[in-house]
C-alpha cells in the first residue's frame, strides 16, 4: 500500500470536481430503464441480452495498493467462475476496472466515466470518494458496494456497506482491550487515526466506548502522507496511554508498533481491518507485530477453518500463483458474492434494472459467504452487520492472520447506532 495524493486537499478537489460533473450526470427516470431483454428481463444500464456490467473504481498505485490488487482479482476470480458455471440470468458478468491512485480528482473522474455504462460497482475504494458522489449515486440508483466502511455512507439505498462500520469496528476492538489486554476503566487510551471519514468515523467509536467504560481518549490526527509514527509514539508515551487504536493505513500502523517496540513502550495496539498487510511480517517490524498488534476485522481471515475458505485459497492460489494471500481476497469475494446474489434475486423478479437490483438487495437479510459473519442488507441506515472477528499477524498462518477472537459484536456495540 504506497503512498498517496494529499488528503487535506481532497475536500476542496472534490467539490470543485463535482461543481464541474454536476451538470454532465444526468438523473435517470424509470422509463430510461424500461427494455426487456432475454427472457422478459427488465433491463437498463449496463445490461444487455449477453452481458452484465460492473465497475470496479479500485486503488493499484496509492496508498491500498496491496488492498486494492486483492480485492479485485478476488472479485474477477469471481467472475470468472460465475461466467463458466453460465453465468447469471443467462447473461455473462463483466467487471470494466479502473485504478483511481487513490487520487481524489480521478476517483471523481472515473465515476464520471464508467456511471453511464455499467449497472453498479462492486468495488469502490475509498470512503470520501464515495460520500462525494453519493447524491449522484442515489439520482443514478446504479448500486455500489464500498470497499470502504465509514458510517457516514448509511443511509442510501443505493450505497451499502459490507459489514460493520469503522465506529462499531472500533467498539469491538476497544471491548477486546478491556476483556483480554487489560485495560480498565479510568486508564488513558491512544487513537492514532487519519483526518478524513476513515478516521474521524472511527474515533466516534472510540470516543463512545471511552464514555461506556470510563476511558480517557488521547487523540493523534494524522496525514495519510505522515509515515513516521516517531512523534505520536513519543506523545502517547508521556501521556501515560495503556492501549493504542490505530485507524490508518498498514505502514501507519507498522511505524507505530515498531517505533513503540525499539522505545520499549509495551502496550497492545489494534488496528480497524484496513490497518495490516501481511507482507509486513517481512519487515523489521514484524516480530513486534506479532506480539502486541492485532486488527479487527468484518470476517473471519482467508486462512480460517471453513470449506468455503479453504476452497478460495485453493482457487486464489491457482490463478495468482506468485501473489499473496490477504485478507483483501475476503473483502473483494464477500462484496462480488453479495452483488451477484442481488443479480439473482432481481433475475428472479425479471427486473435487472438499476432499481431493481437495489431492491433485491433489501431482501437478502441472512447472507454468508463463508467467513463467520451473516449479513443483513433489508436496513440502508445501518451496515450489514455489527459483529467484528479480532486477528492477530502471525507468519504461520495462511494470509498472516490467526483468529484470537471468533465473530462477535460487544455489548456498548450491540446498543449503538451505527454513525451516533
Amino acid at each position: 500500500m504506497k503512498a498517496l495524493t494529499r488528503a487535506t486537499a481532497a475536500t476542496t478537489a472534490l467539490a470543485a470536481l463535482l461543481a464541474l460533473t454536476a451538470c454532465s450526470s444526468k438523473a435517470k427516470d424509470d422509463g430510461a430503464d424500461g427494455d426487456k431483454g432475454a427472457g422478459g428481463v427488465k433491463t437498463g444500464d449496463g445490461v444487455t441480452s449477453e452481458t452484465i456490467d460492473l465497475g470496479v473504481l479500485t486503488d493499484m498505485t496509492g496508498v491500498y495498493a496491496t488492498l486494492g490488487k486483492s480485492v479485485t482479482q478476488a472479485q474477477q476470480l469471481y467472475v470468472d467462475q460465475t461466467n463458466a458455471d453460465g453465468g447469471i440470468c443467462g447473461r455473462k458478468l463483466k467487471l470494466t476496472v479502473r485504478d483511481h491512485g487513490y487520487d481524489p480528482q480521478k476517483a471523481v473522474a472515473a465515476y464520471t466515466e464508467l456511471e453511464p455504462k455499467v449497472l453498479g460497482f462492486a468495488q469502490f475504494i475509498g470512503s470520501p470518494f464515495v460520500a462525494a458522489v453519493e447524491q449522484r449515486v442515489d439520482a443514478n440508483k446504479g448500486l455500489v458496494l464500498p470497499q470502504a466502511w465509514s458510517a457516514n455512507l448509511l443511509g442510501s439505498p443505493y450505497v451499502r456497506v459490507v459489514g460493520s462500520t469503522y465506529d462499531l469496528e472500533t467498539i469491538n476492538a476497544i471491548d477486546f482491550l478491556m476483556k483480554e489486554k487489560g485495560l480498565k476503566k479510568g486508564d488513558k487510551l491512544g487513537h492514532v487515526y487519519f483526518e478524513g471519514d476513515y478516521g474521524e468515523s472511527a474515533l466516534k467509536g472510540s470516543k463512545h466506548m471511552a464514555d461506556e467504560a470510563g476511558l480517557t481518549v488521547v487523540e493523534q490526527k494524522i496525514k495519510p502522507t505522515d509515515n513516521d509514527m516517531t512523534a505520536q509514539v513519543s506523545a502517547l508515551k508521556k501521556a501515560g496511554v495503556k492501549a493504542v487504536v490505530v485507524s490508518a493505513g498498514p505502514r501507519q500502523a507498522a511505524s507505530l508498533v515498531g517505533v513503540a517496540a525499539a522505545g520499549r513502550f509495551d502496550v497492545p495496539v489494534i488496528g480497524n481491518n484496513s490497518a495490516f498487510a501481511p507482507q509486513l511480517l517481512a519487515t523489521q517490524s514484524g516480530p513486534a507485530l506479532m506480539k502486541n498488534y492485532y486488527v479487527a476485522s468484518p470476517t473471519l481471515p482467508i486462512g480460517a477453518d471453513t470449506a468455503e475458505a479453504e476452497k478460495l485459497v485453493a482457487d486464489y492460489r491457482k490463478a495468482h500463483p506468485k501473489d499473496s494471500l490477504d485478507n483483501g481476497v475476503v473483502a473483494g469475494w464477500t462484496a462480488a458474492s453479495v452483488f451477484g446474489e442481488a443479480l439473482k434475486a432481481a433475475c428472479d423478479k425479471k427486473d435487472l434494472t438499476r432499481e431493481g437490483v437495489g431492491k433485491a438487495l433489501l431482501t437478502l437479510d441472512d447472507f454468508d459467504a463463508g467467513f463467520g459473519v451473516t449479513q443483513n442488507f433489508s436496513d440502508p441506515k445501518a451496515p450489514s452487520s455489527k459483529e467484528s472477528v479480532i486477528l492477530q499477524p502471525d507468519k504461520k498462518a495462511t494470509g498472516g492472520m490467526k483468529v484470537v477472537r471468533q465473530p462477535g459484536a460487544a455489548e456498548a456495540a450491540q446498543g449503538y447506532t451505527a454513525g451516533g
